[in-house]
């Protein structure tokens, strides 16, 4: 028998070889292109042992996808062979409220998770932007985190047992269902961030958190982009841990009042959105420490508890990587230079490094992103069609990479590595590569599990 008729034996009637279906799997949200061979959809661990026992026996290279949300290229079958198309292992085995936990498989989606949780008073606390369709696999692969993780952490903060399949088809545990161990290598914490190089993620235990009592929001203005990073070392150092912390330069500003002239964001410059959540007492002192702490270098402060204003402020800035064509639709953004992240002090040097970066080549940024932890995305367009656009384009991501490097930062807070910035990876780690390297290959000796991915 060949592959096809071997594979459809593990997975009746769940495997495809159709060319317009292959086509969907060949590329996530960035630039990256990849096409596979098949697209295989597990319903059950077992299934997906099988298949790895079999493709690693054959060589044949497999990749993992969730909802294919990835800004990296990290669920792009880049070296062709099998697409594990995770979605139909979507179950959430047990909420246990006792043991503040839950059990899912990997194919559930975010928000899908957070609707269960919330008559219980709890939530699964990462929030990425995309997390109406992302899944939970596919957030642990890339330890996604989102606007609230400066006071809530990122996915690592919250998985506490793992089902993995190796290479050759082994499935392990990862950890316990207890809150904490000591007991041996953290493997959790090793797969947490893998891109599925090291393993496919079919279950996970995870810890919740429950719902805050209350929220406000305090949204400053300020004159410069410098100002605005400025802002969020002088909130902190006055003892105040926001649930939220974004900026959104000029022109992120500029794009969303095109979207809707009537949003409520101020007009007169870079704008950082804080947010603070607790016990009302807490959240109410919270806020005027915040606000006092940001008025002497700040043009404007408005702090709101309304949520329906508060709602249409943060539906704004959830829309705003798909309003960019806003700004001019002849350009498209690519991703690519866009997910810095710097120590918190470092962030007026970053801000100003992206503008003479993008000034020196004649190309307009949009800044925004989690501040409160150091991130910065940084969007960059251009006319596709144009050969010299894709060379400043590609100068300036280059540039912006190695910045962040320098300020003792990284080319990736949150998006991943993938196939787009496997070529920094070595610089940003010095020695700690080849350790990666080694623990690559003792676990994926055959070198099948999402290759081309984390620059192996």
């Amino acid at each position: 028998m060949n592959h096809y008729e071997q594979l459809q034996n593990i997975c009746p009637n769940r495997v495809t070889v159709s060319p317009s279906e292959l086509c969907c799997y060949s590329a996530d949200g960035s630039q990256i292109k990849g096409r596979p061979e098949y697209v295989i959809f597990p319903k059950k661990t077992e299934e997906v042992s099988q298949i790895l026992a079999y493709a690693n026996q054959n060589l044949i290279p497999v990749t993992a996808r969730g909802a294919g949300t990835g800004l990296a290229g990290g669920a792009v079958p880049v070296k062709g062979g099998i697409v594990l198309d995770m979605s139909q292992m979507n179950n959430i085995i047990s909420v246990d409220i006792d043991n503040i936990q839950v059990t899912v498989e990997a194919g559930v989606v975010q928000d899908k998770l957070n609707e269960k949780l919330k008559p219980f008073g709890f939530f699964f606390p990462p929030n990425p932007g995309s997390s109406a369709s992302c899944t939970v696999g596919g957030q642990i692969a890339n330890n996604a985190s989102g606007m609230r993780c400066v006071k809530y952490g990122t996915t690592k903060n919250y998985v506490l047992d793992l089902e993995v399949v190796l290479a050759d088809g082994t499935v392990i545990h990862t950890g316990s269902n207890c809150l904490k161990s000591s007991s041996g290598y953290d493997l959790s914490r090793l797969l947490v961030g893998s891109e599925g190089t090291l393993g496919i993620i079919t279950k996970a235990v995870l810890k919740i958190a429950p719902l805050p009592k209350a929220r406000k929001l305090v949204m400053v203005s300020f004159p410069t982009p410098e100002a605005a990073g400025l802002s969020v070392s002088r909130v902190f150092s006055a003892g105040v841990i926001p649930s939220a912390c974004e900026i959104l330069d000029k022109t992120s500003v500029s794009i969303l009042t095109k979207l809707d002239p009537n949003v409520i964001f101020p007009r007169d410059g870079d704008v950082v959105l804080f947010e603070v959540d607790g016990s009302k007492n807490s959240v109410d002192e919270s806020a005027e420490l915040l606000a006092d702490a940001c008025r002497e270098i700040a043009s404007s402060v408005m702090i709101t508890d309304d949520p329906a204003k508060m709602k249409e402020i943060w539906d704004a800035r959830s829309l705003l990587g798909a309003a960019v064509s806003k700004m001019d639709p002849t350009k498209t953004r690519i991703y690519v230079g866009e997910d810095l992240g710097v120590p918190i002090k470092k962030l007026p040097e970053i801000i100003a490094k992206v503008y003479e970066i993008t000034s020196q080549v004649g190309l307009l940024p949009m800044i925004y992103g989690h501040v409160g932890d150091g991130t910065l995305h940084v969007g960059l367009f251009i006319d596709v069609l144009d050969e010299k656009e894709w060379e400043k384009l590609y100068f300036a991501a280059d540039s912006l990479h190695l910045a962040a490097i320098a300020l003792g930062g990284t080319v990736s807070s949150e998006h991943g590595i993938g196939a787009a910035r496997g070529m920094y990876l070595e610089q940003q780690c010095g020695p700690a590569f080849n350790v990666m390297k080694a623990i690559k290959k003792t676990l994926d000796p055959n070198g099948i599990l999402n290759p081309g991915k984390l620059g192996m």
